[in-house]
């Protein structure tokens, strides 16, 4: 999968070169792009932002150098397919995103179904946002990480990245997807490793039992029971 990230702070991105993210593109499985805004700027001085028409608080990105961002991480192929008329009726296999509070709010399912693109590109926000005209000009999708604002893009990009590259095919071990909360649209059962006793406390005796049917009865109960407490909605879902 390629992933261009288009950003004013390249800088920030340098997690992405550590842990399984790093190793993933160490391995060729991503290949993660990162696009300076900046340098795709006509103003004399790389400027990128402006103040609103109509006034207002804090300042905006202007349209001209993210639309010229897009279009170099493009192929024609890609141009042709996401400016045409049908762009949003086609099932184009690049997708661009652009993190956003107004945005549908990221869930597993949404993160699975991204992970099936070829190429993602994502537009970072600063400031007080962007030009409206950017997503008249191209089919773009804003996602959120939750009901909060945050002070730019990079962090909700990362926070995209990681969360569909587990469901990448070689990042991540099958296994490790179908255990863990939301799998199954409940929260995942407590874990436990060695030591079997620490500062008092022991691990469950079943889990020591090596009867893996009641071990499997337990885990269920337990997801079912944490769903309850803490993330009752899922179940409301169900």
């Amino acid at each position: 999968m390629k992933i261009d990230i288009l950003t004013l702070f390249p800088e920030a991105f340098s997690s992405l070169g550590t842990s399984i993210i790093g190793r993933a593109c160490e391995g060729g499985i991503l290949d993660i792009n990162l696009v300076n805004i900046r340098d795709f700027s006509n103003d004399k001085h790389k400027k990128c932002d402006d103040t609103p028409f109509g006034g207002g608080a804090g300042m905006l990105m202007t349209v001209q150098p993210i639309y010229d961002a897009i279009l170099s991480v493009l192929s024609q192929e890609e141009k042709s397919a996401l400016l045409s008329d049908k762009a949003k009726k086609t099932n184009v296999s690049t997708k661009i995103i652009f993190p956003s509070p107004i945005g549908k709010v990221l869930n597993a399912k949404k993160a699975e179904s991204l992970s099936k693109y070829k190429h993602l590109i994502f537009v970072c926000g600063h400031y007080e946002g962007v030009d409206e005209r950017l997503f008249q000009l191209f089919p773009i999708e804003q996602i959120s990480i939750g009901d909060y604002v945050l002070t730019g893009g990079e962090l909700p990009t990362m926070v995209i990245i990681d969360c569909l590259a587990r469901f990448v095919y070689g990042v991540i071990s099958a296994d490790s997807l179908t255990n863990e909360s939301f799998s199954n649209g409940l929260l995942e059962y407590p874990q436990y490793t060695k030591p079997r006793v620490f500062n008092g406390i022991q691990v469950p005796d079943i889990l020591l039992s090596g009867n893996h049917q009641e071990v499997e009865k337990w885990r269920i109960e337990q997801s079912l029971a944490r769903t309850k407490k803490i993330r009752k909605d899922l179940l409301n879902k169900k």
